[in-house]
Formats: structure tokens, C-alpha cells, sequence
């Protein structure tokens, strides 16, 4: 199989299409990222690159806290709205209904199926973003997307964006059974 160098890209497949929730100047906002990961088990953690020059992340510094906000496929148009546009610029803080938990300066979106609260606990300068690394404090999933008191992938439906293509894109179907598929 021949192969072709393309120089050092960001391309991993997929990323997620997160909404970052953050109070700045006493207002929630909303930055739509993709570069966002979980980091850690115990103590459950999460990871989400931010350019230094974003809105959202001054808020993050300020309070230390934020929110990752998982979207359902339907809400493609704000996602895209959240990442075309500054909340320095557009007031985004209509744009969802917002309610908080244990973390009062943590915004959460009630439209996407799953929030996650998240205390800051540490940031790492890389160049043109910061690493965010925030410390899950609460999950909130909505009722109709759980299947036996599980998360149900298929019924969170969660947007996918896929770099490279600059595409969204939904979860297709199921191909083998993890920790299994490979004890054949």
C-alpha cells in the first residue's frame, strides 16, 4: 500500500461537535469546538482546546468553570451559528435555554441531550490554543435518551464534525461488540 506524506494535520475521525458554555461578563456564552476529549477516569476529567483569542475561554479563565454541552444533530444550525460568530459581537446567551446545577457559573443548554458541569483544573499554553482540562462534576442526561438507566448513543444522536471536509455528520451503524470482537 503506498502512502502519501501531507505534513504534520489535526485530522482525527471524528470529533465531536461540542458546545463549550462559559459565563463571561456575567452572561452565558456558547463556543461551538471539536477539539474536546475526555482526559481522565478517576477523577473523570475532560480536555478541550480553545484558541487563545475565543470569547468563551476568558470567561473559563475568570470563573473556572465551563460546560460541554453535547448537541443532538438537530441543533446543526446553532452549532454552526456558535462557531461562525463571537459572543463579543452576538449576544448568544438567548440562544438556548440555560439552567445551571451544582455549578453556578456553568451554563448549561437544556436542548442538548447531555451536559456535562466542569470545574477548571488546569491550562496548557500550546501555541495557538489552550488545553482546557476540567474536572466532570456532574453529568445530565436527558431521560429519553437512556435505555435501562444507560446512555443511549442512538438516541442522543450527537453531531459529528469531520475535519478536513468541514462536514457534519451523525453515527452510523453499529460494525462489532468492543472488549469482544477481539478474543476471536
Amino acid at each position: 500500500m503506498s502512502k502519501s506524506k501531507i505534513g504534520p494535520q489535526t485530522w482525527m475521525f471524528p470529533m465531536p461537535a461540542v458546545l463549550v458554555g462559559a459565563t463571561v461578563e456575567e452572561k452565558p456564552n456558547f463556543m461551538t469546538a471539536a477539539w474536546c476529549q475526555i482526559a481522565g477516569h478517576q477523577p473523570p476529567m475532560v480536555a478541550v482546546a480553545i484558541n487563545k483569542q475565543r470569547y468563551t475561554l476568558k470567561g473559563i479563565e475568570v470563573k473556572k468553570a465551563f460546560s460541554i454541552n453535547i448537541p443532538s444533530t438537530e441543533l446543526v444550525k446553532k452549532v454552526d451559528y456558535c462557531g461562525i460568530y463571537s459572543g463579543k459581537r452576538k449576544d448568544k446567551s438567548r440562544m438556548f435555554k440555560v439552567f445551571y446545577g451544582a455549578i453556578e457559573t456553568a451554563p448549561l443548554i437544556e436542548e442538548c441531550p447531555v451536559n456535562l458541569e466542569c470545574e477548571l483544573k488546569h491550562i496548557l499554553e500550546l501555541g495557538s490554543h489552550n488545553l482546557i482540562v476540567g474536572e466532570i462534576i456532574e453529568t445530565h442526561v436527558n431521560n429519553d435518551c437512556l435505555t435501562d438507566k444507560t446512555v443511549d448513543i442512538k438516541k442522543i444522536d450527537p453531531l459529528i464534525y469531520i475535519p478536513g471536509t468541514q462536514n457534519y455528520h451523525r453515527l452510523g451503524d453499529d460494525i462489532a461488540r468492543a472488549f469482544n470482537v477481539g478474543k476471536e
